[in-house]
């Protein structure tokens, strides 16, 4: 009972910390579909380098299966994503993993901008899709922060040295880590069934 309560238990005591990143997260994700929106030849030239690139490529090859594509999200959103440029960037750096993932997220913003009619249908199912795996970055950018803060303010968690604070701010970002996952795996297999069921039925194809 105590693994379900920590993750939770961990957010209260620092609540404002994780809802002020939580608006940094989606207030960048939502600059970057305003900057669609105002300048559309951005947009355009984002979805065009994304599709014509490895992660267009890689749509296409699991795209013809549902589990092998909501497996594929799964793994990108965990490892290349989470794991990668947040936190083995914020392990090294306190909160450089922070900076990463807000510049990554405006260029995501820039891609889902729901710059015409067929972008805007589409992203009223993948909203959920958002919402969700955004709070699983959330939780793993809180983690990364109370590393950061940990380490450079050991008081904070009443270490004595740095290499002690650092030790805690690690065990309560991989406290927070099973709740990101579930999350990240919910939000995979949601966006299976968007992709394969939902937006077709908004589109009416």
């Amino acid at each position: 009972m105590n693994r379900l309560r920590r993750p939770f238990q961990i957010i209260r005591a620092d609540l404002r910390a994780y809802l002020l990143i939580n608006a940094l997260v989606y207030g960048v994700l939502l600059l970057g579909m305003g900057l669609a929106m105002i300048f559309p030849d951005l947009h355009a030239a984002r979805t065009s380098s994304f599709v014509d690139g490895g992660q267009g490529a890689l749509v296409d090859t699991v795209v013809g299966s549902p589990w092998v594509f909501g497996a594929t999200i799964f793994l990108v959103n965990v490892f290349a994503t989470a794991l990668l440029l947040i936190v083995l960037p914020s392990l090294v750096i306190p909160f450089a993993g922070l900076i990463v993932f807000v510049i990554k997220t405006i260029d995501i913003g820039i891609i889902l901008a729901p710059v015409n009619r067929t972008s805007a249908l589409i992203l009223i199912p993948h909203s959920l899709t958002i919402l969700i795996e955004f709070q699983a970055y959330a939780l793993v950018m809180f983690g990364a922060y109370l590393l950061g803060r940990s380490w450079l303010r050991p008081a904070t968690v009443g270490a004595t040295t740095r290499r002690q604070a650092y030790v805690r701010g690690l065990s309560r970002l991989g406290w927070l880590w099973p709740t990101a996952l579930a999350l990240f795996v919910i939000g995979a297999v949601y966006e299976a069934v968007e992709i394969y069921f939902l937006v077709p039925l908004v589109l009416g194809t």
